[in-house]
């Protein structure tokens, strides 16, 4: 699920001779079929995702725990990336941007599948109730202040760090030209940032072995690809937004 920021790796690559009145009509029709392929791709990875936790024999993890808390909170993040990135895709100028969104979009949508097909499995609610990151209890603690200490948690919070506004969304969607590509690895970066404490502390406290596999994967893969995004605006002489 490793993904690649190489300019050209993804949809497509504009070329120079490429007539340009197809490349909008072109770039849409290949988001769409992007789209469709990951969300189907995602779906048959959540239900083969359950055989192995089916096999176990452990005991299925309940509410408040980490693997719960985890797949139903890093749902909620990930939907927004891929949102991000399918805007990226089509409005992104730049073809490195453009691959990268790409990458990003079918990698955390398959991610995506798997996590709400253990949550179906476990019985659980697709997504969280109550406030965010309560499942990082404060005897894990790993330095990070995520709320107010209660009954031996961190305490949920309101908003998970790293995620974009909904004005910031607006703005992503309004942008045109160059200022869409800078502005998505922006806000990317940002949101890779943001969730890179939920997915360490998956990766080292749950207690299904495909969960810890799963979280370690994303930790490995975003820190690689927050590397890229910060070379990428370094190279279009723009900085990385402050955590949120």
């Amino acid at each position: 699920m490793a993904s690649s920021a190489e300019p050209g790796y993804g949809p497509e690559t504009d070329s120079a001779d490429d007539p340009a009145p197809s490349r909008p009509s072109q770039r849409t029709a290949l988001l769409v079929i992007g789209l469709i392929g990951a969300i189907a791709l995602g779906f048959a990875l959540g239900f083969l995702a359950r055989l192995p936790l089916e096999d176990s024999g452990a005991p299925v993890p309940e509410a408040g725990s980490v693997d719960v808390g985890f797949a139903q909170d890093m749902s909620v993040h990930h939907s927004q990336a891929v949102e991000m990135s399918a805007i990226a895709l089509a409005g992104a100028t730049d073809p490195a941007v453009r691959g990268l969104a790409y990458d990003i979009l079918t990698t955390q949508q398959n991610q995506l599948g798997q996590m709400q097909g253990w949550l179906a499995l476990w019985d659980q609610p697709a997504l969280p109730s109550g406030g965010y990151m309560g499942w990082m209890e404060s005897e894990h603690s790993d330095g990070h202040d995520h709320g107010t200490a209660d009954s031996g948690h961190m305490g949920s919070m309101s908003k998970m760090p790293g995620m974009a506004s909904s004005e910031d969304m607006a703005a992503l969607r309004q942008a045109t030209g160059p200022a869409v590509d800078v502005l998505y690895l922006q806000l990317m970066l940002r949101h890779h940032q943001g969730g890179l404490p939920m997915m360490e502390y998956a990766a080292q406290h749950a207690s299904e072995d495909a969960v810890r596999s799963l979280a370690q994967t994303m930790v490995d893969t975003q820190q690689s690809e927050a590397t890229v995004m910060t070379n990428m605006l370094t190279a279009k002489g723009a900085a990385p937004l402050p955590m949120n």
